[in-house]
């Protein structure tokens, strides 16, 4: 199992970027997909997660109403949009994936039996 993330790079405050994690090798459309991030010093935090049929995805607080995690289940890829980006979203963003994991238990990334390698995100003020 493979998952590809991308999308990163380099931002101005207000900006936008468009991540996305491409997965082979796994039965997509069953997993639930997660996007984390880890910022200097500090643990992975869980920023969106959906699993296939999923019209409430979860968000974290902080980014409610500026990304927009979505799924496209024939390309085997999930994406997180993420809108008026502030400083603090700076971070390296990984996706996380498994078909097995237990609602109760995604939202810790070592919890999920697959991960990809991650994209640094760096938001300018």
């Amino acid at each position: 199992v493979q998952l590809q993330a991308s999308g990163g790079g380099l931002v101005q405050a207000g900006g936008s970027l468009r991540l996305s994690c491409a997965a082979s090798g796994l039965t997509f459309g069953s997993a639930t997909m997660g996007w984390f991030r880890q910022a200097p010093g500090k643990e992975h935090e869980l920023v969106a997660r959906r699993k296939r049929y999923d019209s409430n995805p979860y968000y974290e607080d902080s980014v409610k109403g500026r990304f927009t995690i979505s799924r496209d289940n024939h390309k085997n890829t999930v994406y997180l949009q993420m809108n008026s980006l502030k400083p603090e979203d700076t971070a390296v963003y990984y996706c996380a994936a498994d078909s097995r994991i237990a609602w109760s238990s995604s939202s810790e990334i070592s919890n999920y039996a697959y991960k990809g390698q991650g994209t640094l995100v760096t938001v300018s003020s």
